[in-house]
C-alpha cells in the first residue's frame, strides 16, 4: 500500500528586502545620483552634500530617520526659500 499525499502546504518564501538609496539627483546642478547623506546618529545629525557643486546640508536627526528623509527636508528647505 502507498503513504497518503500530505495536505500541507509548503512554507511561505520570504521576500528579499531592498536597501534603501543612500545616494540622490542634486536639486542645484542636476546630476544624477551625486548628492550623498551620511547620518551621525551619534551626534543627532544629517548630512547631504553634492560631489559636483559642493552644495551642503545639514539637519537634526532622529533614531527613525533614514538617508530618503534628511534628502526630503533638504528639498522642502530648497522649495520654502524659493516659494
Amino acid at each position: 500500500m502507498g503513504k497518503r499525499k500530505s495536505k500541507r502546504k509548503p512554507p511561505a518564501k520570504r521576500k528579499q528586502l531592498e536597501n534603501l538609496a543612500t545616494m540622490f539627483n542634486c536639486p542645484f546642478c542636476n546630476h544624477e545620483r551625486s548628492c550623498e547623506v551620511k547620518l551621525d546618529r551619534e551626534r543627532n545629525t544629517g548630512t547631504v552634500k553634492c560631489n559636483v557643486c559642493s552644495e551642503t546640508y545639514q539637519c537634526q536627526i532622529h533614531a527613525l530617520m533614514e538617508a530618503i528623509d534628511v534628502y526630503n527636508e533638504w528639498i522642502d528647505a530648497c522649495e520654502a526659500v524659493n516659494a
